[in-house]
């Protein structure tokens, strides 16, 4: 969403006027560079603190996802709270090389 709307204002900006070179289109400018990653950076955590403030506030009476966990460990789903199985995932051998441990 973010390249679609600054390619869009790039496109409108030059059909405004040719003769004025736009700075970020030339690259290599260090400090423009920084200022965009600076801003994309910005842009994401306003983004997810929007979503995490929304997911908080949201309705506090709505138990359905106890729900659905009891229903995972019901199906076989491993719990990673219990104290057994969590020492069975950290001796397992495809779950450690999987994280890029051994």
């Amino acid at each position: 969403m973010f390249k679609k709307l600054a390619l869009r204002l790039r496109k409108e900006n030059k059909a405004v006027n040719e003769n004025i070179s736009c700075p970020i289109e030339k690259g290599g400018n260090e400090f423009m560079d920084g200022l965009t990653k600076k801003a994309v950076k910005l842009y994401e955590k306003e983004c997810d603190i929007k979503n995490f403030s929304k997911l908080v506030l949201s309705n506090p009476e709505n138990t359905d996802h106890n729900e659905m966990v009891k229903e995972l460990f019901d199906d076989g789903v491993t719990d990673p709270f219990i104290d057994e199985k969590l020492s069975m995932l950290a001796d397992n051998k495809r779950f450690l090389n999987d994280l890029g441990l051994l």
